[in-house]
């Protein structure tokens, strides 16, 4: 077992200093999304007990990622982009934080804190495509992405079990004449996550990344094969505002409280992080599209049974198919996006950041269509029916990304541009 765990790290010696440093700060950052990803819906739940603000707040936050995608772009062309990313991090522990240590949060404050944690997110996830299409290939993007999406399968695994047992220890426990509670708890958790950050960005700062040499970066009309792409991205976006907080809230509604969260997500968790692992390790550009279908079919099926079962049983089927969908969608998607950017961009003799810009739109799209149906359904049907349908409709609407990207993967390897 030793020897095996050697090979693989000599064999992550053997990628370039870039990837290994751009991992690395990954791998830290993983421990701070969970918390943005889960336990932000989990606190929005409990303080306003009510599943469409959760929604809300993730419109604000996908707008704030929109304005600072834009912003970025102009900043690029004057400040390096490691530092961009780097105050993304921190932006978003201090965002995080802000909003923790406010005492009574109305609606203006949610849209408000919901807009500046996604402002930290758009300068993080911007930069790091562009890191990543920089220091990579599109013959160890697998490997990258699997890597990646162990540490993030990992993190999602332990770092809800350990802030579960936190805040449901915590809650009631006297320390100094001071009285502990679940909202207390979240401070410290925030606080921590903060100090998380700090290391993340000091982490960063070993490697050498470039900026695009070309200055502009907003484009209106694109190749053919981008607008395919940015179709395939408004199908990720559709669901992808349904992962952050659809666990949450049904958890919270249907099973309990924020310490079945890290139980029902540590299921299966392990499993799939060394799934992920294997494939990103072993598996072809060619074996793309056959993760990709696999992971959206997981998904539709636990979707079904969520909606015929709408109970604890429904809900942690559904939770356990969406552990395994999430990375597995991811493993193939982003290899595919860069493998493109890396065709249309020397098409049409662009700015990489261009089609990353593009990207964030035709992501927000699908957000925002995504919860805006399920906002509307709330609202004027059900709570209740929106949990049930609404996740169903967005999984049958994914199947047509599987075409769409078998379609978008012929026609990128049909010409030779590889690094």
């Amino acid at each position: 077992m030793l020897a095996k765990l050697t090979s693989e790290y000599r064999f992550f010696q053997t990628m370039p200093h870039s990837m290994r440093v751009l991992l690395i700060t990954n791998m830290l950052y993983a421990l701070v999304l969970p918390v943005v990803e889960i336990f932000m819906a989990a606190y929005i739940m409990r303080f306003f007990n009510d599943t469409s603000y959760v929604a809300i707040f993730q419109v604000a936050m996908y707008t704030g990622i929109i304005i600072t995608s834009l912003a970025n772009g102009f900043l690029l062309k004057s400040f390096k982009v490691a530092h961009l990313y780097s105050f993304g991090i921190l932006l978003s522990g201090v965002a995080m934080v802000g909003m923790m240590f406010v005492e009574n949060i109305a609606l203006t404050g949610l849209i408000v804190a919901g807009t500046l944690i996604g402002a930290a997110s758009g300068f993080f996830w911007t930069n790091r495509y562009l890191m990543a299409l920089n220091s990579t290939a599109d013959e160890n993007r697998n490997y990258f992405f699997g890597l990646e999406s162990f540490f993030f399968t990992i993190s999602n695994i332990g770092v809800p079990v350990i802030i579960g047992v936190l805040l449901a220890s915590i809650d009631g426990v006297q320390f100094m004449g001071i009285t502990f509670d679940i909202y207390k708890g979240y401070r410290i958790v925030t606080l921590m996550v903060f100090l998380i950050t700090i290391l993340a960005t000091y982490s960063l700062s070993r490697g050498k990344f470039d900026n695009p040499v070309q200055k502009d970066f907003l484009y209106f009309r694109f190749d053919k094969l981008w607008n395919k792409q940015i179709l395939l991205a408004a199908l990720k976006g559709l669901v992808q505002g349904f992962l952050v907080t659809a666990p949450a809230m049904l958890i919270m509604k249907y099973v309990g409280q924020e310490g079945s969260l890290g139980i029902i997500q540590g299921v299966s968790g392990g499993l799939t992080a060394i799934l992920i692992y294997l494939l990103g390790r072993f598996a072809k550009p060619k074996h793309r599209i056959l993760i990709f279908g696999v992971g959206i079919t997981i998904f539709l099926i636990g979707t079904i049974i969520n909606g015929i079962e709408l109970s604890m049983i429904g809900v942690m089927v559904f939770v356990l198919c969406k552990v395994f969908f999430q990375p597995l969608h991811d493993l193939a998607y982003y290899p595919i996006m860069m493998k493109v950017i890396d065709v249309v961009s020397k098409r049409e003799n662009r700015n990489n950041y261009a089609y990353i810009l593009n990207h964030e739109f035709g992501l927000y799209a699908g957000r925002v269509i995504g919860l805006g149906m399920f906002i509307f359904l709330a609202f004027y049907v059900s709570e209740s029916f929106a949990l049930r349908y609404s996740l169903i409709i967005v999984a049958v609407l994914q199947m047509l990304s599987i075409p769409l990207a078998k379609n978008i993967m012929k026609e990128s390897y049909l010409e030779k541009d590889e690094k």
